[in-house]
Order: structure tokens, then C-alpha cells, then sequence
């Protein structure tokens, strides 16, 4: 009975530790993944008088939201991308990079041609080509000067 209760309290013990390790790693993902949402400062000034709402379902999230401000022209995006989770969290790393690369890098401002790149981004991201890997976006572009919008969400 003895060797019974110390094989399960050496069990506990690994459980506990292996729960502490596995938590502790995904609270540091999400400083990660919070740090490279935009502050509220980008987003204000694209958008006056406006909030943001982001309460991920678990630790971290699949979905992100993402800005980018240069000169006269804003580019907004909302995404929720495929998995929760860490799964989903990894998806949202790889959009945002899409994002930066052809807002930020390429210089795109044209919604579509924002999304086609972020989709050749993302199946370029992955060998399996089986694997069903995305995210379902709105994204828009906003001429400050002219106040004019262009929007092209995808599923």
C-alpha cells in the first residue's frame, strides 16, 4: 500500500511540474504575441474615439488585429485565424508577418493585393500543402486625405 501511495505521489509531483513548465511556456507566448499587436496609440489614430475588445478564448489566441499608419494611408486588419490556442496563436504570427512584409516592406496598399500576398505568404509558410491552414479576414485601406476606404475581407 505504502509503494502504491509513493508511485502516486511521485506521479503528482511530475504532473504538477510538467503542468507548470507547459503553462509557464505559454504565458511567456502570449507577452510574445501581445507585444506584437499594435497599442492603442497606432490604432487611436487611425480610428478616433475608438476601443479595442480582445479577449482571447484561451492564454494566447488565433485571433489578432493588426494596423499599420505611414504618411496619409492606414491599412486595418482583423483576423481570426484556424486553431485556438497555441495552434492558432502560431497562425497569427504568420499573418502578421505577411501583414508587415507587404504593407511595411513591400509598400502594398491595396486590400486585394494585400491579401493575395498574405495567402502566398501563408501557403509558402507550410510544406504540407494538405494541411488547411488560414484565416478569415477583413482588411481595409484608408486614404486620410480623401477619407477614401477600400475593403477585401476572405474566408
Amino acid at each position: 500500500m505504502e509503494i502504491q501511495r509513493s508511485v502516486a505521489v511521485k506521479q503528482r509531483d511530475e504532473i504538477t511540474r510538467q503542468k507548470k513548465n507547459i503553462t509557464d511556456s505559454i504565458a511567456y507566448a502570449k507577452h510574445i504575441q501581445t507585444a506584437m499587436l499594435p497599442n492603442d496609440k497606432e490604432v487611436l489614430t487611425t480610428i478616433p474615439n475608438s476601443f479595442i475588445l480582445f479577449k482571447p478564448l484561451d492564454i494566447v489566441s488565433g485571433d489578432f488585429y493588426w494596423v499599420n499608419n505611414l504618411n496619409d494611408q492606414s491599412v486595418l486588419a482583423v483576423a481570426d485565424c484556424t486553431g485556438h490556442g497555441v495552434p492558432g496563436a502560431m497562425m497569427s504570427m504568420i499573418g502578421n508577418n505577411a501583414l508587415n512584409e507587404s504593407v511595411r516592406v513591400k509598400g502594398m496598399k491595396k486590400p486585394s493585393d494585400i491579401l493575395k500576398h498574405l495567402s502566398d505568404f501563408v501557403k509558402a509558410s507550410f510544406s504540407d500543402n494538405k494541411t488547411k491552414n488560414g484565416m478569415d479576414i477583413a482588411l481595409c485601406s484608408l486614404d486620410l486625405n480623401t477619407k477614401k476606404l477600400e475593403y477585401s475581407g476572405a474566408l
